[in-house]
């Protein structure tokens, strides 16, 4: 069974409150997720299999550095992704690819993107317009705060402050508090 964003990051929100179950859970559902990340990426099976524990392991070790805020799926494959560059740099491999097979692994991975931006699309949606643009501005388009203040007309102290309540807003949300 395929598992959503929603699923993995309930679980390991619950896990990082010390949720024992959720957390096994979680590395249950990641097991065939990994596998078929790293199928889609050419590695031979064996190796397939190795890369999953190391990620595992990585996740494991790494998950205090989980960021409750982003999608956990992005945070996820950046993990995933690093552990498959270590493993090509180690084994002295370089990967080359005909142009015209090139559109499936790029489609691949603006599918993950995809699928991130819907995610982050949907929390989003459960705040208010003015909020949800401030977020949207600072957050994930990159402007300053004195950039964001000219463009909506508040100053920038009110743009700070609604900047960090509407994070503390999401961040309940994603944790199943509101």
């Amino acid at each position: 069974m395929q598992h959503g964003e929603a699923d993995l990051k309930g679980w390991m929100l619950a896990s990082l409150a010390g949720d024992g179950e959720a957390y096994r859970r979680l590395l249950a559902a990641l097991t065939p997720h990994l596998r078929a990340y790293y199928a889609r990426r050419g590695t031979a099976r064996s190796d397939a299999e190795d890369l999953v524990q190391e990620t595992l392991i990585a996740i494991h070790t790494k998950k205090a550095s989980y960021d409750p805020t982003l999608p956990f799926t992005a945070w996820l494959h950046a993990i995933a992704r690093y552990k498959l560059i270590d493993h090509f740099r180690k084994a002295g491999v370089r990967r080359t690819l005909p142009l015209e097979e090139a559109a499936s692994v790029i489609a691949g991975e603006d599918n993950e993107a995809a699928e991130a931006a819907r995610d982050v699309e949907q929390l989003l949606a459960k705040l208010p317009a003015a909020r949800r643009e401030l977020i949207r501005d600072v957050k994930l388009e990159g402007l300053s705060t004195a950039e964001a203040a000219a463009k909506t007309g508040l100053s920038e102290s009110a743009v700070k402050v609604g900047v960090h309540r509407s994070l503390k807003k999401l961040s309940q949300i994603v944790r199943g508090r509101v």
